[in-house]
């Protein structure tokens, strides 16, 4: 079997915990590429990479290379994964995939035409640990869903000029740390939801600094999302049925899961290793593209990005 080799293109901090995590046996971590040599080559050399490349144009013309994953800022993220499957390479891209449905469904279509795999690498919909409970919910032991809540809190400096708050980077919590507050909820959400209520307060750079959402769907199913970059909050998501409720501490690389139902009674579930998240998403993705796995990799991206549009619609209309 041909040992499929991947290519890194963006060499921030999410590429070097990308490469610091790579434990892969059917495919190999081989190339990688910045816009300067120099930031290449050290890059190639501190996790021992036979290639380094000057520009993305040199990775992407590397006929050895199968899979590109993008780890390039937000905003960027639509035109490299383009490029890439322009030419021919399977795309592993970082949250959030695309900055809206459009981007999205415009390289999805690119993907589909190219008869190439593309992926967002959500670990929530690559843990074990959702499967599980996935698997749980459907035996029904827990009921109807009644209501999720997705609290995600980060104390970020107030820096105007960092990612995190610079509009020309796609700053704001939203497109941050809320990738995974609506994913945890759509994961668990049995039919795709609608915002129905949605507010923010601004940083000074304009982009949402905290917020709240409500997401409702046709099964009176609701879903409560919290936000913030100037607080912290726990990352305990709580999914509530109407025989008990379940917890998932530091939900969007979460192993672990508590059960507590109605008649007083407890159990707790593991299920994969917390420190092994990116590997999931790695190998899941290899696994899609060897015919070993069902493509299923955007079903319920597409449903978070509609989501976030929705939000940042509501928020225009509320200015």
């Amino acid at each position: 079997m041909t040992n499929l080799q991947w290519g890194i293109i963006g060499l921030g901090d999410i590429a070097h915990e990308f490469a610091e995590s790579f434990n892969q046996t059917t495919s190999s971590l081989t190339a990688c590429a910045s816009r300067t040599l120099a930031k290449a080559e050290e890059f190639a050399k501190h996790y021992h990479l036979p290639k380094a490349y000057g520009s993305y144009k040199e990775l992407l013309a590397d006929e050895d290379i199968s899979i590109i994953y993008v780890a390039v800022p937000n905003r960027q993220h639509h035109e490299h994964i383009v490029q890439a499957l322009e030419a021919g390479k399977h795309v592993l891209c970082e949250k959030a995939i695309t900055m809206n449905l459009a981007e999205l469904q415009s390289v999805i279509e690119l993907a589909e035409q190219k008869q190439l795999i593309l992926a967002e690498a959500m670990t929530i919909f690559n843990m074990p640990l959702y499967q599980e409970l996935h698997d749980l919910i459907a035996s029904g032991r827990m009921g109807k869903l009644k209501m999720i809540q997705a609290p995600f809190g980060s104390y970020k400096d107030p820096d105007p000029t960092n990612r995190f708050f610079n509009p020309e980077l796609a700053g704001g919590a939203l497109l941050d740390i809320g990738t995974y507050a609506v994913s945890f909820a759509r994961w668990f959400l049995t039919e795709q939801p609608e915002v129905v209520a949605s507010t923010m307060v601004p940083f000074s750079t304009g982009v949402d600094e905290q917020s709240v959402t409500i997401l409702q769907n046709k099964k009176n199913e609701l879903a409560t999302v919290s936000l913030t970059f100037q607080a912290k909050m726990p990352k305990k998501g709580i999914v509530a049925f109407e025989n008990g409720y379940l917890t998932v501490e530091d939900y969007p690389r979460a192993d672990k899961a508590e059960l507590f139902f109605n008649d007083g009674t407890k159990e707790f579930i593991e299920a994969g290793f917390t420190g092994n998240a990116m590997n999931y998403e790695i190998e899941n993705m290899v696994k899609i593209i060897r015919g070993e796995r069902p493509n299923k990799s955007l079903f319920f991206t597409k449903d978070v990005i509609e989501i976030l549009d929705q939000m940042q619609q509501k928020w225009q209309l509320n200015k």
